[in-house]
């Protein structure tokens, strides 16, 4: 069964299966009714990041309040992607921009992490959440990550598990060509890390480097903005040594 992108899709949070029903919030009601002018029996499809994709049929019950219900199962629900994403968190336009192309990228854990050049004081969690739900609506992703709480680095790496291999994108390595490290690495868990606008300090850069699970890539010779990094390290990775 392949995802149906022509149907509009919604995440939901209620179970889904035959002969059940799902709830919408407000902003979906109004989504659904008043910008797309959907009518009672028109069909979406929803998931929940758990119980697969499934087609739905929209069952009004006043002009603002509506329930889904469950017709048929179109995907089943994936595993979970084994990717751990850690960046070092950016403005909001920018660190949006991040989180959605995590998620198209095949990340499974959303990890902020703190550096000794991270700009941004406060983070948004809850924001985070609700562009990775967006950015799985929007590009047929069933499988939502999670977002954990923010980390020191110095935290994030004294409690790794080394039997996953940490790559970081060190804009001062000596060579420009990630392909030979990455094809060079066994098939194991992975994490990716990305640092903030200032790139990693001399001594954070040192610690990583000493560590035997961490591999430094570079991104060739051209300086990115961390979340153009983000993108281009994804993309080597996963098409290189990820899930693809």
């Amino acid at each position: 069964m392949r995802a149906n992108y022509k149907m509009q899709r919604l995440y939901v949070t209620d179970d889904l299966k035959q002969g059940s029903r799902a709830d919408t919030g407000p902003e979906a009601v109004n989504y659904l009714a008043n910008v797309l002018r959907m009518k009672d029996g028109d069909e979406i499809l929803v998931f929940n990041g758990r119980d697969g994709e499934w087609r739905a049929a929209l069952r009004f019950e006043s002009k603002k309040k509506l329930y889904l219900e469950p017709i048929e199962l179109t995907r089943k629900q994936p595993v979970t992607p084994d990717l751990i994403y850690c960046f070092a968190p950016l403005k909001q336009g920018r660190l949006d921009y991040l989180v959605q192309k995590a998620v198209e990228m095949g990340a499974g854990i959303l990890q902020p992490v703190i550096t000794q050049h991270t700009q941004v004081a406060r983070i948004g969690i809850e924001r985070i959440e609700s562009n990775a739900i967006e950015a799985a609506e929007q590009c047929g992703v069933l499988a939502i990550p999670t977002t954990r709480e923010p980390l020191k680095l110095e935290k994030l790496l004294d409690d790794w598990d080394p039997a996953r291999r940490l790559i970081f994108c060190d804009e001062g390595h000596d060579t420009h060509n990630p392909l030979s490290l990455l094809q060079s690495l066994p098939k194991t868990p992975l994490g990716v890390l990305i640092g903030p606008e200032g790139g990693f300090s001399d001594q954070e850069r040192q610690k990583l480097r000493s560590l035997p699970f961490v591999t430094a890539i570079p991104l060739g010779q051209r300086i990115l903005r961390a979340d153009t990094a983000a993108v281009a390290a994804l993309a080597l990775i996963q098409a290189t040594i990820g899930d693809w």
